[in-house]
């Protein structure tokens, strides 16, 4: 009998994630050039491949945080040559594809969660498209730093990840991993806040 697969399935962080992340951010930059927003535009390297030392899906996650958020047909016309195409999600409610889910101490005007989600297969990259002013973009950015400085919480996240991973085996897609994790971030909402407010 052979193993199930598992699509939330962990592998060792990769000495060669940020560096990769890194060379897909600046062509990414270089595509967006001239477009609405784009001088003020940030490029971040998210999601666990960005701690050093934790465990993860083998999938880059980066962040383009621009205002206005971009039109899809700009961003396609623009990203589609370095292979991004937009992602409509495995599921038809799959959280995270059109807008984030609220969340954090700020209230914010509803639209500020919309979002845009491209997929690159040839570079394994997830690229989440987010207003400048969405609170997700910096708690994205923030949650990063935290692990980074923190080791007990990158063990307990590492924890966590790999008991929900272990959950996935036999499933067609990750969603349900994904979605469990909310439990996680809701936890430590206020301690990664807390610590951003000081160390930011």
């Amino acid at each position: 009998m052979s193993e199930e697969k598992n699509p939330a399935a962990l592998v060792e962080h990769q000495a060669e994630w940020p560096q990769r992340a890194s060379r897909l951010l600046s062509d990414v930059g270089d595509a967006l050039k001239g477009m609405d927003g784009s001088e003020s535009a940030r490029l971040d390297h998210i999601g666990s491949t960005s701690v050093p030392g934790l465990a993860a899906k083998p999938l880059i996650d980066l962040q383009l945080r621009i205002s206005p958020l971009p039109a899809e047909g700009d961003l396609g016309a623009r990203l589609h040559p370095l292979g991004y195409m937009r992602a409509r999600g495995s599921r038809p409610n799959s959280a995270g594809v059109d807008r984030d889910l609220p969340r954090g101490s700020v209230e914010v005007d509803p639209r500020v969660w919309e979002k845009h989600l491209l997929w690159n297969e040839d570079a394994q990259a997830i690229l989440h498209v987010r207003r400048a002013d969405s609170p997700w973009g910096l708690y994205t950015v923030w949650f990063r730093d935290w692990l980074r400085a923190n080791p007990d919480a990158r063990s307990h996240y590492e924890a966590v990840k790999r008991n929900l991973s272990a959950q996935q085996i036999g499933k067609a897609d990750y969603d349900d991993y994904t979605r469990a994790k909310t439990a996680f971030f809701d936890e430590v909402q206020g301690e990664f806040e807390a610590w951003a407010a000081i160390n930011r």
